[in-house]
């Protein structure tokens, strides 16, 4: 049996083989971030038709995003047992398994079901189609083909919202999950002809399985603990079990990658402060970038009426704009400090979110799409030059370590920003619509002329005179939880602005790093 590696592929097709290859890998990438987003804007749909709540029906994205992170960290050794074209081939098998199971899934444990497998699968195809792009083209060109590479990820998302907008328009929910599949077959069949392949190893390699284990159990405890907290209470001990289950592991998890030869991850970098303010950075861009485009199709459904077509076109212009920008500030960052271009970002995305805490029912659907672009003109200034940042830190010899750690923070806070952001939503919702029924009482004159107008106008329509009086009490209760949904996505709004202006002070000292290495580098030259 014959084995195509790279380089025989390349001696095959010739020069082509490297955009063949890219191609490949390249529809595969795209089926998979098409399904990170497209499912946000189904979420109301998704809620009322299996009767949750927010803190159920954000794990479609979630749960996805977690398990990416957990495969991405798995996908070094998957890969190099089963070779290249097994591996991506596999990975997309899988993809479209959960994919079907996720548009035909009978209950919402069987959906979520359905996203852990994407989302796992998705953690294994793309570092995988990366790295085999990064080392199919010659040195002076890679940074072109991660261009590419980077182009075709940033544009899925800017069209998904808007293809799940019109799949529930115009047929189901259900249908979002199967927009992906079509270029699942694509990628398969292109991965079978160009994806390079190897003989199966007569031994298996090593894995940190104690270590992979730590990290999925700390990710399940504290993610489902943060989830439910409000729906069972965050003193039961269901929860408090789980938090500190999730806590225990994480912190197992770090003295073991300390401890052990075959670490999954370099705890040890993060001894590095530069690099370590990177990190928090990108774990903070991870949750912002994640976090608001899974919070904003659902706000503007839920209050403001807006339809899922309506909130993915919404989205749509801020996304094309940022694929205008990634680049132009990948060239930025080459005259500008990082450190600079990375707190305008900053500062950006927290008034684009300061905006978005004034919007309500009367905000119109262009000053939302203008409210949107300001907030992901901030995220397109950060992302270059904070790649840029996290590898510039770290020797030579680290950056493959470096590169892994940083988009590892960076999945890790999409996870924990969509899981944070619904439990404080969920949080915020009760204080308010406590507060606003606290305030009903009989002697509020506003409430009582509203209950009759209400009354007289069932009066009107025939109703018996119980059933006015229910109506009218049923129509109050409707008003004041919408009333306290609008004020806790508002509440909600501010935190993310706030928290992305506490990722400041990790800027700053990023940016003192780097004013001390270049003025250490300006002695050395000097002296020399």
């Amino acid at each position: 049996m014959t084995y195509d590696s790279a380089q025989a592929l390349s001696e095959r097709y010739g020069p082509s083989y490297r955009w063949f290859v890219t191609i490949t890998g390249m529809v595969g990438v795209v089926s998979m971030v098409l399904a990170m987003t497209t499912v946000n804007v189904a979420v109301p749909d998704v809620m009322g038709a299996f009767g949750i709540g927010q803190d159920k029906a954000q794990w479609m994205s979630s749960a996805y995003m977690a398990t990416m992170t957990a495969g991405m960290l798995i996908n070094a050794w998957i890969s190099g047992v089963l070779g290249e074209r097994r591996t991506f081939v596999g990975a997309l098998f899988f993809f479209s398994i959960g994919a079907l199971l996720g548009g035909s899934a009978p209950t919402e444990d069987a959906l979520i079901f359905a996203r852990v497998l994407q989302g796992f699968s998705a953690g294994v195809a793309q570092p995988l189609v990366m790295a085999i792009i990064f080392s199919v083209f010659p040195a002076e060109r890679r940074g072109m083909a991660m261009g590419v590479f980077g182009l075709g990820v940033v544009f899925a998302p800017a069209i998904g919202p808007t293809l799940g907008g019109l799949m529930i328009e115009y047929f189901s929910w259900r249908y979002v999950f199967f927009i992906s599949l079509p270029f699942c077959v694509i990628a398969a069949v292109l991965g079978l002809l160009f994806m390079p392949t190897r003989p199966l190893p007569k031994e298996i390699p090593p894995f940190d399985w104690l270590g992979f284990g730590l990290l999925c159990t700390a990710l399940f405890g504290l993610m489902t603990g943060i989830a439910d907290g409000q729906r069972e209470g965050w003193a039961s001990d269901a929860i408090v079990l789980r938090l500190c289950v999730g806590a225990t592991a994480t912190i197992a998890f770090i003295f073991w990658e300390l401890y052990t030869p075959r670490a999954m991850l370099d705890i040890r970098i993060f001894g590095n402060i530069e690099f370590s303010a990177a990190a928090l950075i990108a774990f903070i861009f991870g949750a912002g970038m994640m976090g608001s485009t899974y919070v904003m199709p659902v706000f503007v459904q839920t209050i403001i009426g807006f339809t899922p077509l309506l909130a993915g076109l919404m989205m749509m212009p801020a996304g094309l704009m940022l694929a205008v920008i990634f680049p132009l500030a990948g060239r930025m960052s080459d005259a500008i400090p990082a450190s600079s271009m990375i707190i305008a970002g900053l500062l950006l995305f927290a008034i684009g979110f300061a905006l978005m805490c004034m919007a309500d029912v009367d905000t119109t659907f262009w000053t939302l799409v203008g409210m949107v672009m300001v907030s992901r003109l901030g995220l397109g200034l950060i992302n270059p030059s904070l790649n840029a940042s996290s590898l510039k830190a770290v020797p030579a010899d680290k950056v493959r370590q470096a590169s892994g750690i940083a988009n590892f923070m960076r999945q890790l806070g999409g996870a924990f920003g969509i899981n944070l952001m619904v439990a404080f939503f969920e949080i915020r919702t009760r204080f308010h619509a406590e507060a606003l029924t606290a305030t009903q009482d009989w002697g509020n004159a506003t409430t009582q002329r509203l209950l009759g107008m209400v009354e007289q106008l069932m009066q009107r329509a025939g109703l018996p005179l119980q059933q006015q009086k229910a109506g009218a009490h049923e129509y109050l209760g409707a008003m004041l939880q919408a009333k306290a949904q609008m004020l806790a996505f508002s509440d909600t709004f501010i935190v993310v602005g706030v928290v992305a202006l506490l990722a400041l002070v990790p800027a700053a000292m990023l940016s003192r790093s780097q004013r001390r290495g270049r003025g250490f580098s300006v002695l050395g030259k000097v002296a020399r």
